[in-house]
């Protein structure tokens, strides 16, 4: 057995100050070094860590800790997860699950969302390690807040978190050297629109930022690059969508490439670099931008009996998956989808009943 120190502070007091005992600790697995189990044990898949909880104190809080996330992703073990935000026909905000890699592939509803969220509408949500945040919000009948949420998806629990700088809702989110960036939005005064947050959790704090360049009615974002990119509404007048791009290095947003801008008429997602868009103006057809090109190329077109627009998109490798009203979910294979206006090979989850309106999509992987 390893052996584990145990300070008891001296209740008398006096010169002694503390009492050390050395107490046995158990190994994690009997009869092989913790070293050893830990290498067996980072090869057990996510699907069965509620149980490994249950086994020993030791697993659980092997489980929750850090070290076996670390050593599962330095060895490329870790496994990515689908999380859906979603609203239901009763307006409440939900948020299932999906492990791409089952052999039950079905999309599985995540209990106890913190409850002060669940009527709110303009939420933020966002992945950062192996956490989900959801951000801000608002009601009819209150302001914004900036209210934060965080699920710890090791140990499949909420707390609340450090709230935002802003009261905010209506927000882009996206995650950019290790910090959640919350952008834009609707807020308690004039200059929300025009201001974003950035979270350090090394420090644990947020900080507001500012830039007359960022406008409200943030439609789409992504990160390409090491650059956050936003997406704003059409103009009324000119007809041209307006984007802007944040330059870490110089700390401002400045106007996104035309050309590239252009293109990006539906949701977007970034694949081994490579920027995709889904064109829902005209049934759903998969675009990619061809920076070389200087242009958009037509990847193909999704079966209208499978999406179920409006649709958001997630990477997981070099698959796309499509997540459209009820969460009704289209995957594709990018690495083997050719040039072309035809129709698209994919594969599907099996078809579910409801309406629900998909909020957002991001994956996690532990």
């Amino acid at each position: 057995m390893q052996e584990v120190s145990i300070e008891i502070e001296n209740p008398e007091g006096g010169s002694e100050g503390i009492n050390q005992m050395r107490q046995p600790q158990e190994p994690l697995i009997h009869g092989l070094p913790d070293d050893i189990a830990l290498l067996c044990l980072a090869r057990v898949p996510r699907e069965y860590y509620t149980v490994l909880k249950f086994v020993s104190r030791r697993w659980r809080d092997l489980v929750h800790g850090e070290g076996l996330h670390a050593h599962r992703k330095k060895h490329n073990l870790d496994e990515t997860w689908i999380y859906a935000l979603c609203r239901d026909k009763f307006e409440q905000v939900c948020c299932y699950v999906l492990d791409p890699n089952s052999s039950r592939r079905s999309w599985k509803q995540m209990r106890e969302l913190p409850s002060r969220s669940l009527l709110r509408k303009g939420v933020g949500f966002e992945v950062l390690g192996k956490r989900i945040y959801l951000m801000g919000g608002c009601r009819w009948s209150e302001d914004a807040t900036d209210e934060t949420y965080c699920y710890d998806a090791s140990k499949n629990s909420w707390t609340e978190a450090n709230p935002l700088s802003t009261a905010r809702c209506y927000f882009a989110c996206e995650v950019l050297g290790q910090k959640i960036y919350a952008i834009g939005g609707l807020g308690l005064n004039s200059s929300v629109p025009h201001s974003w947050d950035t979270y350090d959790p090394c420090t644990n704090n947020w900080t507001s930022h500012s830039d007359g360049n960022i406008v409200p009615e943030i439609e789409d974002s992504f990160v390409l690059g090491e650059k956050i990119y936003i997406r704003c509404g059409r103009s009324a007048v000119t007809s041209q969508v307006y984007a802007v791009v944040y330059e870490p290095s110089s700390g401002t947003w400045q106007h996104a490439d035309a050309d590239m801008v252009s293109g990006w008429q539906g949701p977007a997602v970034v694949v081994d670099d490579t920027l995709y868009v889904l064109d829902e103006s005209s049934g759903t057809r998969l675009m990619m931008w061809e920076k070389d090109l200087r242009e958009w190329v037509a990847i193909g077109r999704l079966s209208p009996l499978l999406t179920r627009p409006p649709c958001k998109l997630v990477a997981v490798g070099k698959s796309i998956y499509v997540i459209g009203k009820g969460r009704s979910t289209v995957v594709v294979d990018v690495s083997n989808a050719g040039n072309g206006g035809g129709m698209m090979v994919s594969s599907s989850i099996p078809k579910l009943t409801s309406n629900d309106e998909i909020i957002n999509c991001k994956c996690l992987s532990i």
